[in-house]
């Protein structure tokens, strides 16, 4: 079985190197952003916009060989074509009525996500990789690289600059070594309750470095906006934020990579996540109500990554043969899991059950997580309506 698989390394350029890095990551984002200029003034004028041959020939023939725009030429072809590539996909989903949550691109920042991509053209020896119009760039070798490359994106985080590299690897079909299955119920103040017992309570890495990152955001307003002391204090403000995100990503890959190997089949509520952490406060016609409270529990769901969590199983799974399960999150944390009497009552706090009928009493998240479990052996036994399919979710608490 053949199966692609990425390698993350820090590289570290010279100075030349990195400032031609910045140069291709302008270059790309002047690509974009030119593209999606042109398509929104076609889709004003209600002519039919442009795909991606059109786009490449127009960069080949117009811009590169235009006064204004032929320091294209100092980029990598391959990476503004990529680019294009990547714009064109954005366009089609944006129409794709498919897609849950479609949306207009978006114009790029500089600075924001700075990236561009080889899909061709790069080799490796030791602890360096070559990259086309960079060079030998050294990198942090911090796990062995496969021999078959297919592709290596560039990335810049705060101060640093990344490499993605894409392999592809022929394994043997893999087989589960567990044939064991958890529910697993997501929450805030335990990150996830499985259904065995067991509890991962997450980093909560936004919340440890809220006021330092709050203070940091304050020196940044009170500085002239593009000065020297504006872009240190800026680039203060983005290492911050790569903590905080580096410090949860471990802490969620190490709770999936521990549940998918233990576990053959993992069920999970189903919950929309971008509902959930919405914002309270409406709009000037209809004011919200309990908009502190609702603040802070936005970034508390946010905080624990529910999202990714999910995510990681998904793809760790799939390279375990092993499965996810996802059961509609309705009246999960009302229901005994012992009876199955469901009422409000039963839950008596955010962390308390006890059931009214049977008086079975247990942490509130451990209950609904044994009640996912068994609405995930339902669906497989008897399908989606074996299930309510109702996607309404009890409110949260902080």
């Amino acid at each position: 079985m053949i199966i692609r698989k990425g390698f993350k390394y820090r590289l570290e350029p010279s100075a030349a190197q990195r400032a031609d890095m910045v140069m291709f990551a302008g270059h790309n984002r002047a690509v974009w952003n030119k593209d999606l200029a042109l398509t929104k003034d076609r889709l004003e004028r209600k002519i039919p916009i442009s795909w991606y041959h059109e786009l490449n020939w127009n960069m080949t023939n117009f811009w590169k060989k235009s006064d204004e725009m032929n320091w294209l030429n100092d980029a990598p072809s391959q990476c503004l074509q990529q680019t294009l590539k990547q714009f064109d996909r954005a366009m089609r989903d944006c129409f794709d009525k498919n897609q849950p949550n479609k949306r207009m691109p978006r114009f790029k920042k500089k600075g924001v996500k700075d990236s561009f991509l080889f899909p061709q053209g790069i080799s490796f020896e030791g602890n360096r990789i070559k990259l086309p119009k960079l060079g030998w760039v050294k990198f942090r070798k911090s796990r062995d690289l496969e021999e078959k490359l297919k592709s290596a994106t560039v990335s810049r985080n705060g101060k640093h600059w990344f490499v993605s590299i894409l392999c592809e690897i022929e394994v043997a079909e893999p087989v589960h070594t567990s044939n064991t299955a958890v529910g697993i119920d997501r929450g805030v103040a335990i990150m996830a309750a499985c259904s065995d017992g067991r509890e991962y309570i997450g980093a909560k890495a936004f919340k440890k470095h809220e006021k330092k990152l709050a203070r940091a955001g304050r020196l940044l307003a009170r500085k002239v906006k593009f000065s020297n002391n504006w872009q240190k204090q800026k680039e203060k403000v983005q290492n911050i934020h790569s903590k905080i995100a580096n410090i949860r990503k471990d802490a969620l890959h190490k709770a999936s990579t521990d549940i998918s190997k233990n576990h053959a089949m993992i069920v999970m509520e189903k919950l929309g996540v971008s509902r959930m952490s919405k914002s309270a406060k409406g709009n000037s016609e209809k004011h919200g109500s309990n908009v502190k409270a609702k603040s802070g529990l936005n970034k508390s769901i946010l905080d624990a990554g529910w999202a990714m969590f999910a995510a990681m199983l998904e793809y760790k799974q799939a390279w375990l043969r092993g499965m996810v399960e996802y059961v509609p999150a309705a009246y999960t944390s009302q229901r005994c899991s012992e009876c199955g009497h469901t009422v409000k009552a039963n839950r008596l706090s955010q962390s308390k059950f006890q059931c009214v009928q049977c008086n079975h009493a247990e942490n509130a998240d451990f209950n609904a997580a044994k009640n996912i479990l068994a609405a995930g052996h339902a669906v497989l036994a008897c399908g989606v309506g074996a299930v309510v399919t109702t996607m309404k979710q009890e409110p949260l608490a902080v």
